[in-house]
């Protein structure tokens, strides 16, 4: 398993998700808002086993992944130092279903999903704000996306942002403090310094998913964990 990560997360952190994964660092400057330059879920959309990308995402990262085997589509249009060009790749894609506001989506990420269920939200940064455990069960922190999903009969859990971690910024957003492989919930912070942790656990107990802390400290927003099988 491969995982890509901010190259700024807890170096804690990153030796423990070493032990699951194998660990692309990505790293920006000058492409857009400091505190989302090197988070994956900026510049990439997994769509099931094919990773969208930004034009702009670093070369060197490119041929990492290729060096991987990863099947790579590139995107349209890049990512940018401003709202919304900075969300154009932050969709929430499961197996069957895009999440995402169509204002903001690649075309790229539209195409590729034309197939599946899609929820339009007004949340460009979705990803950020919401983590799918499957195509029916949500973690979420953004009351709006809250809402889309319930009255679509999707069960979701709406929790804080506060405590989270994100330099620059007031706070982070959850979904971008984690990543979720094989049943298991990468989480990069621990839960006993989190305020509704005894709302997310139980959640998670329900639906089978093993919590993994990578580190014991605040939860830290890196822009997601994202993981692909190669």
């Amino acid at each position: 398993m491969l995982a890509i990560v901010d190259n700024r997360i807890p170096n804690e952190a990153k030796i423990k998700l070493s032990a699951y994964a194998d660990i692309i660092e990505l790293e920006t400057e000058g492409v857009t808002f400091d505190y989302l330059s090197g988070h994956p879920d900026v510049f990439f959309c997994r769509i099931n086993n094919t990773l969208v990308y930004s034009p702009n995402t670093p070369r060197l990262i490119l041929e990492q992944l290729k060096e991987f085997g990863i099947t790579l589509l590139e995107g349209i249009l890049p990512v940018e130092n401003r709202y919304p060009g900075c969300a154009r790749y932050n969709a929430v894609v499961t197996e069957d279903t895009l999440i995402h506001n169509s204002k903001v989506t690649d075309k790229v990420i539209l195409d590729s999903c034309k197939d599946f269920s899609f929820f339009n939200v007004k949340q460009g940064l979705t990803r950020c704000s919401l983590l799918a455990i499957s195509s029916e069960h949500f973690i979420t922190s953004d009351a709006g996306i809250h809402k889309t999903l319930v009255a679509s009969g999707k069960v979701t859990l709406l929790i804080s942002d506060k405590d989270i971690i994100l330099n620059g910024l007031p706070n982070g957003l959850f979904g971008g403090t984690c990543g979720l492989m094989d049943g298991k919930l990468f989480l990069i912070g621990s839960l006993r310094h989190y305020s509704d942790s005894e709302k997310l656990k139980p959640y998670l107990d329900k639906l089978n998913v093993e919590i993994i802390e990578l580190y014991d400290g605040p939860l830290f927003d890196g822009g997601s964990i994202l993981f692909l099988p190669f």
